[in-house]
Protein backbone atom coordinates (compact mmCIF):
# COMPACT_ATOMS: atom_id res chain seq x y z
CA UNK A 1 0.00 0.00 0.00
CA UNK A 2 1.32 3.31 -0.85
CA UNK A 3 1.42 6.52 0.87
CA UNK A 4 -0.37 9.54 -0.15
CA UNK A 5 1.63 12.27 -1.08
CA UNK A 6 1.34 15.08 1.22
CA UNK A 7 2.11 18.98 -0.31
CA UNK A 8 2.69 21.61 1.25
CA UNK A 9 1.57 25.30 0.91
CA UNK A 10 4.06 27.87 0.29
CA UNK A 11 3.43 29.70 3.00
CA UNK A 12 3.86 26.95 5.03
CA UNK A 13 7.52 26.16 3.51
CA UNK A 14 8.64 29.81 3.58
CA UNK A 15 7.64 29.86 7.83
CA UNK A 16 9.87 26.61 7.54
CA UNK A 17 12.99 28.07 5.90
CA UNK A 18 12.90 31.51 7.91
CA UNK A 19 13.07 29.57 10.88
CA UNK A 20 15.73 27.74 9.60
CA UNK A 21 17.95 30.80 8.84
CA UNK A 22 17.73 32.06 11.91
CA UNK A 23 19.85 29.63 13.67
CA UNK A 24 17.77 29.28 16.75
CA UNK A 25 17.14 25.20 16.08
CA UNK A 26 19.03 22.94 14.47
CA UNK A 27 17.73 21.30 10.61
CA UNK A 28 16.72 18.16 12.75
CA UNK A 29 14.60 19.93 15.43
CA UNK A 30 12.76 21.89 12.63
CA UNK A 31 12.01 18.58 10.66
CA UNK A 32 10.98 16.32 13.67
CA UNK A 33 8.67 19.22 15.27
CA UNK A 34 6.59 19.21 12.10
CA UNK A 35 7.01 15.62 10.70
CA UNK A 36 8.75 16.49 7.24
CA UNK A 37 11.90 15.06 6.34
CA UNK A 38 15.00 16.86 6.57
CA UNK A 39 15.53 16.77 2.79
CA UNK A 40 12.60 18.33 2.40
CA UNK A 41 13.92 21.45 4.02
CA UNK A 42 17.54 21.84 2.46
CA UNK A 43 16.01 21.71 -1.15
CA UNK A 44 13.07 24.53 0.34
CA UNK A 45 15.82 26.43 1.32
CA UNK A 46 17.70 26.12 -1.54
CA UNK A 47 14.83 26.98 -3.56
CA UNK A 48 14.08 29.89 -1.41
CA UNK A 49 17.63 31.26 -1.66
CA UNK A 50 18.06 30.90 -5.21
CA UNK A 51 14.88 32.73 -5.92
CA UNK A 52 15.52 35.92 -3.52
CA UNK A 53 16.43 38.01 -5.95
CA UNK A 54 12.91 38.23 -7.27
CA UNK A 55 11.48 39.41 -3.95
CA UNK A 56 14.25 42.44 -4.04
CA UNK A 57 13.93 43.61 -7.45
CA UNK A 58 10.33 42.28 -8.50
CA UNK A 59 10.34 44.98 -11.42
CA UNK A 60 13.22 42.23 -13.06
CA UNK A 61 10.42 39.53 -12.85
CA UNK A 62 7.84 40.88 -14.11
CA UNK A 63 9.58 42.30 -17.27
CA UNK A 64 11.06 39.02 -17.78
CA UNK A 65 7.80 37.26 -17.31
CA UNK A 66 6.81 39.90 -19.83
CA UNK A 67 9.19 39.44 -22.84
CA UNK A 68 8.18 35.68 -22.13
CA UNK A 69 4.78 36.02 -22.69
CA UNK A 70 5.38 37.80 -25.63
CA UNK A 71 7.54 35.57 -27.42
CA UNK A 72 4.53 32.67 -26.66
CA UNK A 73 1.80 34.63 -28.07
CA UNK A 74 4.10 35.16 -31.50
CA UNK A 75 4.59 31.85 -31.55
CA UNK A 76 1.24 31.06 -31.02
CA UNK A 77 0.19 33.24 -33.66
CA UNK A 78 2.63 32.16 -36.38
CA UNK A 79 1.17 28.45 -35.53
CA UNK A 80 -2.23 29.72 -35.81
CA UNK A 81 -1.79 31.01 -39.19
CA UNK A 82 0.14 27.65 -40.63
CA UNK A 83 -2.28 25.37 -39.22
CA UNK A 84 -4.96 27.95 -41.07
CA UNK A 85 -2.99 27.81 -44.59
CA UNK A 86 -2.50 24.13 -44.33
CA UNK A 87 -6.25 23.81 -43.37
CA UNK A 88 -7.11 26.02 -46.88
CA UNK A 89 -4.55 23.86 -49.16
CA UNK A 90 -6.21 20.76 -47.99
CA UNK A 91 -9.80 21.66 -48.62
CA UNK A 92 -8.23 22.84 -51.61
CA UNK A 93 -6.71 20.00 -52.77
CA UNK A 94 -9.92 17.80 -51.36
CA UNK A 95 -12.11 20.14 -54.17
CA UNK A 96 -9.47 19.94 -56.80
CA UNK A 97 -8.55 16.29 -56.67
CA UNK A 98 -12.16 14.61 -57.36
CA UNK A 99 -14.06 17.20 -59.96
CA UNK A 100 -17.89 16.95 -59.02
CA UNK A 101 -18.75 16.88 -63.26
CA UNK A 102 -16.05 15.65 -65.51
CA UNK A 103 -12.40 16.73 -65.98
CA UNK A 104 -13.49 20.87 -67.09
CA UNK A 105 -13.94 21.49 -63.72
CA UNK A 106 -10.34 20.23 -62.13
CA UNK A 107 -8.84 22.21 -65.11
CA UNK A 108 -9.95 25.57 -63.15
CA UNK A 109 -8.85 23.85 -59.83
CA UNK A 110 -5.19 24.73 -61.58
CA UNK A 111 -2.99 27.31 -60.60
CA UNK A 112 -2.95 30.16 -63.49
CA UNK A 113 -0.52 32.00 -61.80
CA UNK A 114 3.05 30.56 -63.74
CA UNK A 115 3.19 32.96 -66.61
CA UNK A 116 2.87 31.65 -70.18
CA UNK A 117 6.48 30.67 -70.88
CA UNK A 118 6.61 28.75 -68.00
CA UNK A 119 4.21 25.86 -69.42
CA UNK A 120 0.34 26.86 -68.76
CA UNK A 121 -1.41 27.79 -71.35
CA UNK A 122 -4.40 29.01 -69.52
Amino acid sequence: MSKKRTTYSSAFKTKLVLELLQNESTLAEIASNHNILPQNLVNWKKTFLANAEIAMEPSKAVKEYKEELIKSQEQNEGLTALVGKVTVEKEWLALCSVPPRGVKNLILCMPIHRSFNEGYFL
